[in-house]
């Protein structure tokens, strides 16, 4: 690509670009491209003047080089960019922002007086038309406000300050309009499903295989605890679909053939093979939007409280105004006053805070599904963590495979993978590895597979029944046996590790220990969530009183239970808040779903089950657990922005109400005044909680 350097300095280039014309999607092409190099540190291209500002660090010869290799045309370049880039939503509201000032001007400047009296009261129609429609209903609201404000100007004759007042309106519903839809846009794209990888229906198998090489009309196999990755038919096999997400339905909708299954909605029961009708992308964009945009239920309390609020003091401005009159008996002050309401600034900063904390949650790998969520973060006292793939590393290693009844090892490790890539979780995803790294390929010689919530997994093979899981899903519910003269050898298994049990035809096959090591920053974690302002931090596992010691131990916490199940750990949270704690619960597998569902705010590790996932109201990378502290301090600051926003909005606005009462002020200059405090506090709150090297 040929273009001319225009300006430079050290570590910085501004460059033209040399073609006539740049399209917005061009320009997100190049500004991705350039991102996605390592020396790039950061670049804006403007598409009006075809400029690219680019901030480097090393050898600027390399940006040179980059630059001049590039194609508009390239796919790998062309893949860089997301479905959504907020490039063409910003050129929606500037040419719109633009179009209102020019007409304003034009009518100002070529209509005669009387002309543009009319048209005045045209556009004031709008106004009154829609404070009439809130007083139908039996509320007082801003229209009213507004509309008695133009009316008031229209009737005296003054037509410039009613223009005035509707032209500041228009640029204020603007504003306001583009802060929340760019709030909105942000935080959906750095929303996702987070399915890489899919099962692949086939002649001869099922195979796994990354999302990205599903073509529509492709063949799935979804299954119990798995997320639907694609919009979809099923073409066989039946289910009970978690809607939730999307639809807000709070029970599991059953689907059978020819049924339409949604991307990002769970299998919590059965299996189904389902035909790709979207491949992976589309829709998904809108989908979210769709679902942060109508998720009102999730509304924390402080943006309830604000919402209410602003609709309670629109009666008082109003009283405020005829109060003024009649004490004045100034219709331009009395206008001012009407100019000014806390209800924009209140409806608008509060929401915008909370989704501007989403979002800067979505760019540093966590997941938030509603404001509540945040709100009970930062109210917590109480935090429950499970013990595998959440204080311990979300991916376990096979330490050794102790065989029974003359099995070979590496058979029954290749049977135990078999059976357990079905239904990932962090120690299942331990089995599977463990197979790979030994290079034990396998084919399907299992039938249908039964997945047994917290115990294990149940299949027939070869005509004998195969049982994998737990001693208690093992030995006490499938009563299965160890050989007498094995005993001894069982007794001695290593106690360090976690134990895996294989049965084939009712007996023994195989004992998988899987080693468990602890995360590095686990107890400065739990140290640091103390210094934030949780008091108690509890560690609850299925594991044996020795594992479950030794880690509790090494990690910190202040309470331990050990050997529990999932309607324990759901039983535990629901009598911690009922003394009026509020509780985070952490977790990351179907097990875990009955407590998270429970606590204020349940939080599932991004590689656990998919209906953990689901089911769970927050969702933090597994990379490590430092992101726990970032979202309890992201939480925290939006709390006191909520707070700052709250002292600020209702602190300015009365000042304007004195001044113009005063008539210090004119009703146009109230109306600007205003509103661009409305825009400044929600621009203000769009800003990061937490600073770039925390990050």
């Amino acid at each position: 690509m040929r273009c001319t350097v225009l300006h430079e300095c050290k570590g910085r280039l501004r460059v033209h670009i040399m073609r006539p014309y740049m399209s917005l999607h061009q320009a997100d092409i190049l500004e991705y491209y350039l991102r996605a190099k390592p020396f790039v540190k950061t670049v804006k291209v403007y598409d009006r003047t075809g400029d690219a500002v680019i901030c480097y660090k090393g050898e600027r010869q390399a940006v040179i080089r980059a630059l001049a290799v590039f194609s508009y045309e390239d796919k790998a370049a062309k893949a860089l960019v997301p479905e959504h880039t907020g490039r063409e939503l910003d050129r929606e509201f500037e040419n719109r922002f633009i179009n209102a000032l020019v007409m304003r001007y034009a009518r100002k400047l070529l209509l005669p007086a009387p002309l543009r009296f009319a048209v005045s009261v045209l556009h004031a129609l709008r106004y009154i038309k829609e404070a009439l429609h809130s007083l139908a209903k039996g509320r007082l609201e801003v229209s009213v406000l507004d509309a008695t404000a133009i009316t008031v100007s229209l009737i005296r004759g003054e037509q410039k300050t009613a223009a005035s007042v509707m032209f500041m309106l228009s640029v204020g519903e603007m504003l306001e309009d583009w802060t929340r839809k760019k709030s909105v846009d942000e935080l959906a794209s750095v929303m996702s499903l987070g399915v890489d990888k899919v099962w692949l229906h086939g002649d001869n198998g099922d195979v796994l295989v990354p999302i990205n090489d599903v073509c529509e009309g492709d063949e799935l196999v979804v299954r119990t605890g798995s997320m639907i990755p694609l919009d979809s038919i099923a073409v066989s096999g039946e289910a009970a679909i978690n809607q939730s997400s999307l639809t807000g339905e709070s029970l599991p909708v059953h689907k059978t053939a020819g049924s339409y299954v949604y991307a990002g909605t769970v299998v919590e029961d059965g299996s189904l093979v389902i035909k790709a009708d979207k491949v992976s992308g589309s829709g998904k964009y809108d989908r979210i939007v769709k679902m942060i945009e109508e998720s009102e239920k999730l509304k924390s309390a402080a943006e309830s409280k604000a919402s209410t609020l602003a609709d309670r003091l629109v009666p008082y401005c109003l009283g405020g105004t005829v109060l003024t009159y009649l004490l004045t008996r100034s219709a331009l002050k009395a206008v001012s006053i009407l100019m000014v309401d806390f209800s924009c600034a209140l409806k608008l900063a509060m929401p915008i805070s909370v989704i501007s904390a989403m979002r800067e949650c979505g760019a540093k790998g966590i997941t938030v599904k509603g404001g509540k969520f945040l709100e009970a973060v930062a109210q917590a006292d109480t935090i429950v963590f499970d013990k595998t793939g959440t204080l311990t590393h979300s991916q376990p290693r096979v330490a050794q495979t102790v065989t029974f009844g003359g099995n070979d090892e590496n058979e029954m490790l290749r049977l135990a993978a078999c059976l357990e890539e079905h239904y990932p979780h962090s120690i299942a995803n331990a089995v599977v590895e463990e197979a790979k790294a030994r290079g034990l390929d396998h084919e399907e010689r299992h039938s249908t597979v039964e997945y047994v919530v917290a115990h294990g997994i149940s299949s027939t093979v070869d005509g004998q029944k195969a049982v994998i899981g737990s001693y208690h899903f093992v030995f006490e519910d499938e009563g299965c046996t160890v050989a007498q003269k094995e005993q001894e050898r069982f007794d001695s298994l290593p106690s360090q590790y976690s134990h895996l049990y294989l049965a084939v035809g009712g007996t023994l096959a195989a004992v998988i220990c899987i080693e468990d090591p602890l995360r590095e920053e686990a107890k400065q974690v739990v140290s640091e969530l103390h210094e934030l302002g949780i008091n108690k931090v509890v560690m609850m596992t299925g594991d044996s009183e020795h594992t479950a010691r030794s880690v509790a131990a090494a990690v910190g916490v202040d309470d331990l239970y050990y050997e529990v199940l999932p309607e324990d750990k759901a039983s535990f949270i629901k009598n911690e808040r009922r003394k009026g704690g509020k509780v985070i619960m952490i977790g990351d597998g179907v097990n875990d779903s009955p407590a998270l569902s429970e606590a204020d705010a349940g939080i599932a590790i991004s590689t656990g089950a998919a209906i953990a996932k689901e089911i769970a109201d927050i969702t933090v990378s597994a990379q490590d657990l430092y992101c726990l502290l970032k979202l309890r301090c992201i939480s925290e600051g939006m709390m006191k922005r909520i707070g700052r926003n709250y002292r600020s909005i209702i602190g300015f606005n009365a000042a304007l109400m004195l001044l113009g009462a005063g008539g210090i002020i004119t009703p146009a200059m109230s109306a600007f005044l205003h509103n661009s405090s409305t825009v400044a506090i929600a621009l203000a709150s769009m800003r990061d909680y937490l600073p770039d090297s925390e990050g």
